[in-house]
């Protein structure tokens, strides 16, 4: 198991660097230059130059790139063009905003998906089945951002349920706990909806694949045959169902990042997909390149422990990792 997890822990880390790479080349490349959004009549060419040193532009893209990556060695992602402030502080009030609205959404996710895949494997010919799976198919093929605009319509300007955006109201600072608590819950509300909701459906559809595979197998069949109750031998399909959910979590991270970009701009969410939203459009390279640095580490790291914990649950997998010759 050590060997496997090193192993695994080394692709990763290549495949990041190849990522963070191209992405550094990409974002260079791009039309336009950071030092053209100063207002200045009277800035000429010269302190045009002055100011792209200063910001750490000058010399050769090689030399630009050696730059970055000893300071990404370092620890050290620079410091934000747009709000001349360290990136990491920018980051650290960013993530934890991101991380609980991925997380909340991963487990409206998971939820819906689930019961869905479960109820449309276990009762296919059943209307509300079909109205489910159907309406799922529909959530998933529209974009985020047109759902949360809808939600915002429909939930905020015309009912007044929740509130339209942000993370908490303005005067939420001045209330006790537990209003704030409450406060900054209805505030998740929508944004949670719109991302755990618009991808519920591929869930679905892997759970009643894999479900309906287990309920016509041949022990389930003995089961029944001996007089095993339903609700035992849906826990025992849910049971060995569980290895192909796992994989589905660790595919749906990059999906749920994604996702955050739309709906933390359409909800005004101080998030990291907001953060990059708005370091894009000033050029703002060094947060550009910490956000997807970010980013690309949690996905690797989620789809890690996805495959370990796919190769926890199912013996066959430690077998082929060679998990059982380390025991």
């Amino acid at each position: 198991m050590p060997r496997y997890v090193l192993r695994r822990l080394l692709q990763s880390l290549l495949l990041v660097w190849g990522l963070l790479t191209v992405v550094f080349f990409l974002v260079r490349l791009m039309p336009g230059d950071p030092a053209d959004l100063i207002d200045d009549q009277q800035l000429g060419q010269a302190g045009r130059d002055l100011v792209r040193e200063r910001l750490g532009l000058g010399g050769s893209l090689p030399d630009q790139y050696a730059a970055w990556l000893g300071g990404i060695a370092r620890g050290d992602f620079g410091a934000s063009l747009r709000q001349q402030r360290p990136v990491t502080d920018i980051l650290r009030e960013a993530v934890p905003s991101t991380l609980r609205l991925t997380a909340a959404a991963l487990a409206v996710e998971l939820a819906a998906g689930v019961g869905v895949g479960v109820l449309v494997a276990r009762h296919p010919r059943r209307r509300r089945a079909r109205l489910l799976n159907a309406g799922g198919l529909v959530l998933y093929s529209l974009p985020s951002f047109w759902l949360g605009l809808v939600a915002i319509l429909l939930f905020s300007r015309t009912l007044g349920w929740l509130p339209a955006g942000g993370l908490q109201s303005l005067a939420a600072e001045s209330l006790p706990w537990g209003a704030r608590l409450l406060d900054q819950m209805r505030h998740l509300v929508l944004p949670v909806l719109v991302l755990g909701l618009g991808n519920f459906a591929v869930t679905a559809r892997h759970m009643r694949t894999s479900v309906g595979r287990q309920l016509a197998s041949d022990w389930i069949l003995a089961s029944r045959a001996r007089g095993l109750g339903e609700t035992r031998i849906l826990r025992h399909a849910l049971r060995g169902s569980l290895p192909p959910l796992l994989t589905l979590v660790g595919l749906s991270l990059p999906g749920l990042l994604g996702g955050a970009v739309a709906v933390e701009t359409v909800f005004a969410w101080p998030g990291m997909g907001r953060v990059a939203v708005q370091a894009l459009l000033a050029r703002d390279y060094p947060v550009i390149m910490a956000v997807t640095a970010l980013a690309a580490t949690l996905v690797t790291l989620g789809s890690l422990l996805a495959d370990l914990a796919c190769r926890w649950a199912d013996p066959r997998l430690r077998l082929e990792a060679g998990w059982e010759e380390v025991r």
